[in-house]
Formats: C-alpha cells, structure tokens, sequence
C-alpha cells in the first residue's frame, strides 16, 4: 500500500493532488463561513470545524467507494430533450438550487437591513447548520473525488491529499471567516460567490461544462479588487482622522 514512498513521482503526484484539493475546497470554506455566521460566536468556531471535519470524511468515504461512484452515480437514470440525468448530475442540480436560494435570501435580508432584528430571531440551531453542511460536504466532495480518481490510481496517496487539505483548510479557515464576517462588503461578495457557484452546479447537472479555472479566476479578482478598495477606505479614514485632528485646535481658537 505504501510502496510508492520510495517513487519520486509519486511524492509530486501526492503535492499536486494536495493543492488541487485545496483549490477545489475553496468554495466549501467560504459556504461553512456564510453558514457558520448565523450562529452565535463560540458555535461559528464549531460548526466550521465540524464542517471540515465531515468533509474530510465524507471524501474518504467516497473514495473508498470508489466502484459505487463510477456505476451508480455515473449511469443515466433517464434522459430528458436527448441528455440523460445520472445520480451526480440530480445532486449537483439540487445543490446547485440550494445555494442559490440559500445566498440570494440572505442578500435579500442584508438589504432590506433585517438581518439584525427577524433574522437574528429565527437564527437556526448548531445541528440544522451542520445538517446542511453535512449535505453540501457530499456535494462539493464529489469534484475532489473524481479528481483524486483521475489524477492518482493508488488509494493512500488519495487518501493522503485529501487529510494534508483538510488539515490545512481546518488551520486557515477561522482566519479567512474573521475577514470575511469583520468587512460587509467581501461578506456580501461571499454570498455572490456561492451564487456563482450553484450555477456551475446547475450548469454541470444539465451536461453544460464550464472550466472551473474561470470561476476561480473571477472569485480572485473579485477578491483582489475589494482588498484594493478596503485598503483606500481605510488610508482615507486614516487622513480624514488625522486631518480632523489638526483642523480641532484651530476652530476651538
């Protein structure tokens, strides 16, 4: 089982596999940091955590089963205007639909400003929180799956890169959480982020394949140019600050 220890290349496929589970992972850090936050503070730590924790398992579960991923989920239950619907393509759909649903109602409270008051009311419990995670876990841990499939034969070095991700992911995401919840706006990006994201979901249930690459690259963006624009709003606070500072001498004079 562990023979390839003493194969260079297999200690490169193990790195790659790694990083691409971590990049194929982003999308369920930033679904456990929007969940997570309509708890109260010590049960977001937890519920990430526990998120985590249940994706890693449910990609090792799947692993395993490797024979019942590639029968089961891949054979076509019926076909509907000449494309056939496996197992994974109605669960990526129904994924798919619930994020959207699920960003666009919390957008929709964020800007109705109701999120502190009815909201707040009716926050769900820990267990309804780590319920969905747990089923949207199994849905974005079927991509890493078949990825870790295709790219590796050998079940420990698959087994490997998914714990090294999960390790790693469990070491970044309370950090990742604090800027997204400290900042509205990169929260309010989040949300949109997951839209984007049940719409590939959608997309790739219907047969539609759109290069993940191009996903990641418009969240990075995003991301780059709300860091930019966080970064002026905080200099000119700065200078307004310090320009106040020095015009109050004068106009008590």
């Amino acid at each position: 089982m562990f023979e390839w220890v003493s194969d260079p290349k297999a200690w490169i496929g193990l790195i790659t596999l790694t990083f691409l589970q971590i990049v194929l992972g982003v999308d369920n850090i930033v679904l456990l940091t929007i969940l997570s936050g309509q708890l109260k503070g010590h049960e977001q730590v937890r519920a990430r955590h526990w998120g985590l924790l249940v994706a890693m398992v449910s990609r090792l579960i799947l692993l395993v089963s490797l024979l019942w991923i590639t029968g089961f989920l891949e054979h076509d239950f019926f076909a509907l205007f000449g494309n056939g619907f496996s197992g994974k393509d109605l669960i990526l759909i129904a994924g798919g639909l619930f994020l959207i649903s699920k960003a666009t109602h919390e957008i929709h409270l964020k800007m109705e400003g109701v999120e502190d008051s009815a909201s707040v009311k009716a926050a769900p419990s820990l267990t309804a929180v780590l319920a969905q995670i747990f089923v949207l876990d199994i849905i974005f841990s079927l991509d890493s799956v078949i990825t870790a499939i295709g790219m590796v034969k050998t079940m420990s070095i698959q087994i490997l890169s998914v714990i090294f991700a999960s390790l790693v992911m469990l070491i970044g995401i309370n950090s990742l959480a604090k800027f997204i919840n400290r900042y509205p706006s990169v929260k309010m990006l989040a949300l949109s982020f997951l839209i984007l994201i049940g719409v590939n979901l959608v997309a790739e249930g219907f047969g539609v394949d759109i290069p993940r690459g191009y996903t990641y690259f418009a969240m990075a963006w995003s991301v780059g140019v709300e860091i930019m624009n966080i970064r002026i709003r905080h200099l000119r606070a700065k200078h307004d600050k310090k320009s106040h500072t020095n015009t109050s001498p004068q106009s008590e004079n």
